[in-house]
């Protein structure tokens, strides 16, 4: 199985596409793992040579008790990136993975070429938020939040006309071990990189669907307004997983942008 050992767990991952194609490195949402990119791999596998993984926390990665920080997260993408040898890569992160990215991009701009940020924010707050997230998780499971969950990352006709695509979600929700969950909440909940993200200097692109109501549009013109030379692209009819959403749009945004 490929396993790699990072940072002191087993962290899962795969590796797809152009054999001599540029790296892309993709990083999974919250409550998710690396079969949320399933819809672009067909398109970004014939392009690049792609390196998707589990998240601490998440899919078949370790789910280590304890809160994780942006940093420890970010710390297990350079960890990948050493065990397989690569110096530098395009990164592609959605949500929590967007928030690895920035952190990335910001302590080791020497490690990305370009940066891709989709559906995400330099902060999350309020604190409370997250605690109370945390708290139905711990006494209910993940079953206790996967209903708000789902309504929050796909508007309504999407949940409606594509029931299959919302049930493969909402079964990666459902077997997100709560730890690992907790962990990568509590380093939400703890990050604040409005400042630090003004060192980036990586060619950068933030894609965020038109009705996100996580990581809205106005995120999106945060983390743009902070990275010089930034591109803003909203992808209309789609919510905080524009990806699945609108992923013709999204592999066609992202991959011009790659390619530039």
């Amino acid at each position: 199985m490929p396993h790699a050992t990072i940072n002191g767990i087993a962290l899962y991952h795969e590796v797809s596409g152009k054999a001599d194609g540029p790296d892309l490195l993709l990083s999974n949402s919250l409550a998710s793992n690396l079969h949320m990119w399933d819809p672009q791999m067909e398109a970004f596998n014939r392009h690049f040579r792609v390196i998707r993984y589990d998240s601490r926390g998440h899919g078949r990665s370790d789910a280590p008790a304890g809160a994780y920080t942006i940093e420890t997260l970010t710390a297990d993408a350079v960890g990948l990136l050493d065990h397989l040898g690569i110096a530098r890569a395009h990164f592609c992160g959605l949500s929590k993975g967007g928030m690895v990215g920035q952190r990335l991009a910001s302590l080791h701009p020497e490690r990305v070429d370009r940066l891709v940020l989709c559906d995400t924010a330099a902060y999350m707050g309020p604190a409370d938020l997250w605690s109370g997230r945390i708290q139905m998780a711990e006494q209910g499971g993940m079953a206790a939040i996967v209903d708000a969950t789902i309504e929050r990352w796909f508007t309504k006709p999407f949940r409606d006309n594509d029931p299959r695509a919302v049930g493969k979600i909402r079964d990666m929700i459902l077997n997100t071990p709560v730890a690992g969950f907790v962990g990568c909440c509590r380093a939400i909940q703890s990050m604040d990189q409005r400042e630090s993200i003004r060192a980036i200097t990586a060619p950068t692109l933030i894609v965020v669907g038109a009705d996100d109501p996580s990581t809205t549009p106005e995120k999106g013109r945060e983390i743009q307004e902070r990275i010089a030379h930034s591109k803003l692209t909203i992808l209309p009819q789609a919510a905080h997983l524009a990806n699945i959403e609108q992923a013709a749009l999204f592999d066609a945004a992202v991959i011009e942008f790659l390619e530039g």
